[in-house]
């Protein structure tokens, strides 16, 4: 059994003998993981630590859905912003329709390891001290990784880019057999 799925199984197994030397096999669920797996939560933010794009799913008015990439910076892992052209389908989406699902995942990985972090959110432009504060979180990520610093100035008008938020309501992990399990991301384990 690969190591991902042996995790998402929850089990452990153990072997006893009988005297007539056949074997058993004890299944046991622990606290909804293998002992020493990390929690789940623990498993989401490293997924939102190590990744740079999230995959935002959008619709407009009339329902037509819309995923798109962008590059993202977190808010204690419950809130995520970037920075979109306000013309942009997923710009216009949101305007019409606040209600958006994100995932974050690395693409790279064996099928056997894969595991991705689900959200169910709410989108909005920022604005005000809002957007001030936010656009400040935003440029450390950017500088962070050797990127160019965000300021205002680059998020209102003229500028063609305005800055986003997505707050998650839900949260969820792969389980077995490709089910989500909710997560409470601001567990610390």
């Amino acid at each position: 059994m690969a190591r991902a799925a042996a995790w998402r199984m929850n089990v452990i197994k153990a072997s006893t003998s009988s005297s007539t030397t056949r074997e058993a096999t004890v299944v046991k669920v622990i606290s909804g993981r293998l002992a020493g797996e990390p929690a789940p939560a623990v498993i989401a933010r490293r997924i939102i630590d190590s990744s740079r794009y999230l995959t935002l799913a959008t619709a407009d008015g009339a329902g037509r859905p819309w995923a798109s990439p962008v590059w993202y910076a977190h808010e204690d892992y419950a809130s995520f912003l970037w920075v979109s052209r306000a013309g942009a389908r997923h710009s216009r989406n949101i305007a019409a329709r606040a209600t958006v699902s994100a995932v974050i995942f690395d693409s790279t990985v064996p099928e056997a390891e894969a595991q991705g972090v689900y959200f169910e959110a709410l989108a909005e432009e920022l604005s005000g001290a809002e957007r001030d504060r936010a656009i400040a979180i935003f440029s450390r990520r950017s500088q962070a990784l050797g990127l160019s610093e965000w300021r205002t100035a680059d998020v209102i008008a003229p500028a063609p880019h305005r800055l986003y938020r997505a707050r998650a309501s839900a949260c969820f992990i792969l389980a077995p057999r490709d089910q989500r399990l909710p997560v409470k991301i601001d567990e610390h384990e």
